[in-house]
């Protein structure tokens, strides 16, 4: 192939006496990964022939054939059988070359009245906007399996910690339903997220619009966005879009961590609270007894990849003056990996969710040690009169008193309980129990398992 021929391998290459070295080629391409954009680089121009169409720009034959040769392509991609090229450089550049060749002088007109710069914004939204549907769902679908282990045990008490030390009793389902409440708001997020994304950059060409006579709110409408980029520069120009997503992720995935790191401590003999189902974990290739949860571990490993991916875009875009740069390339594989890593460990989670096995009896025990019951002993003698701060101070006394005996509170004789308190009866032993603690906390938001039962059924409603 002779240099002219390579340099007219690009569209843009009539500015240029000399081609693009090979190193150039194989250091800008980005189709090895932008390809994925290719069913919304399709989609996109389809809406975009048919509105030069309607405005007069190009004829009936033009729209048919680039129509059928973009119905070919589509299938040829779907069909592994697309002839992608490095040389050709991106998503749009392969895909337009094909199209020329399929439908000749017709596949020409298509770029008329935009710009890669305008296309490759529209491609990311209609990407990010499938994306953020995909999340919603498999969120909703974690959610519900929360719901199911949640409801199985809403009277099962296990210790509530606060700085990983025993606290107060709560019930296990009460627990899972913190989970439920922070993805509810990682809905919320992508949700509104997914209103900013679903505007159309389109019609805003290289950064200035056009002079042709378009119809963007056409487009818009035909592509399902609700409404267009109102600025030309911002259209091509920002990826905040993206960046947002990328925080709802990492701010999902982080609650996925968290809840990780809980599952790998219960799963340690050392608590015994739960049992992680054979299918999701692993062994040992040294040491037969070992029992690994290392999806639990892994999905705590690839938050930091997230993050990662939110901190490259936001760095990415830190410098750029307006209107578009070629760093822009470089929003796709953070935006991806964000994208694949944290629909993946939303989807596995859920199964492994699904094969938890709970030791209730495990839970119990260890509620029942580092006194957690002291809060109800001090609320117990507030009722009684007496104020709180003395009380708490009373209390404190009287842990130390069985810390001392090497019992915990319930196991102290009443007389003496009544050492550091007059007002201390008989029935204090009822309020010392795990279960008495549970069911007095039945408010609003409280751990008692009546409350818990209508908080499933009322986070049942929301998810329809």
């Amino acid at each position: 192939m002779s240099a002219n021929d390579k340099t007219r391998n690009q569209p843009w290459s009539g500015r240029f006496a000399e081609p693009t070295t090979e190193l150039v080629q194989r250091f800008t391409a980005s189709v090895s990964f932008d390809r994925r954009l290719a069913e919304f680089d399709i989609e996109a121009s389809i809406a975009h022939s048919r509105m030069l169409h309607a405005v007069g720009i190009i004829g009936n034959t033009d729209l048919a054939a680039i129509e059928k040769g973009l119905a070919q392509i589509r299938s040829e991609i779907r069909a592994g059988a697309f002839p992608w090229s490095e040389a050709h450089e991106d998503v749009h550049f392969n895909i337009e070359r094909r199209l020329i060749e399929l439908a000749g002088e017709p596949g020409k007109r298509l770029h008329t009245a935009r710009s890669r710069n305008d296309q490759v914004a529209t491609d990311v939204r209609l990407y990010l906007r499938a994306a953020i549907d995909q999340v919603l769902s498999l969120i909703k679908n974690l959610q519900r399996a929360l719901l199911d282990l949640a409801d199985e045990h809403a009277e099962t008490v296990m210790p509530g910690y606060t700085h990983l030390q025993v606290a107060q009793p709560v019930s296990f389902g009460h627990h899972l339903l913190a989970y439920f409440e922070m993805l509810a708001r990682d809905a919320q997020r992508f949700t509104d997220c997914r209103k900013r994304v679903n505007r159309l950059p389109l019609g805003a060409a290289a950064l200035a619009g056009t002079s042709f006579p378009i119809d963007r709110h056409m487009v818009a409408k035909e592509l399902g966005f609700d409404g267009v980029c109102e600025n030309s520069i911002d259209a091509v120009s920002d990826r905040d879009f993206a960046i947002e997503f990328c925080a709802g992720a990492a701010l999902a995935m982080m609650h996925l961590s968290r809840f990780c790191e809980e599952l790998v401590l219960w799963a340690n003999p050392r608590f015994g609270f739960v049992e992680i189902a054979d299918g999701f974990s692993t062994g040992s290739s040294i040491m037969p007894q070992k029992r690994n949860p290392d999806v639990a571990e892994l999905i705590r490993g690839k938050t930091g990849r997230v993050n990662g991916d939110l901190v490259a875009l936001l760095t990415l875009m830190k410098g750029q003056p307006l209107a578009y740069n070629r760093d822009n390339q470089e929003d796709k594989e953070p935006l991806f990996d964000a994208v694949d890593t944290l629909t993946a460990c939303l989807a596995v989670f859920a199964e492994m969710l699904g094969g938890i096995k709970v030791h209730r009896e495990a839970m119990a025990a260890a509620a029942r040690q580092g006194h957690a019951t002291a809060t109800d002993l001090a609320e117990y003698l507030a009722r009684k009169g007496v104020p709180f701060r003395e009380a708490h101070e009373a209390v404190a006394q009287a842990v130390r008193f069985a810390e001392s005996r090497g019992c915990e509170l319930a196991e102290l004789k009443l007389s003496e309980l009544q050492r550091f308190s007059s007002a201390i009866t008989e029935e204090v032993y009822s309020t010392l129990t795990l279960e008495g603690s549970l069911k007095s906390r039945s408010h609003l938001g409280g751990t008692a398992p009546v409350r818990v039962k209508a908080a499933i059924a009322k986070a049942r409603k929301s998810l329809g």
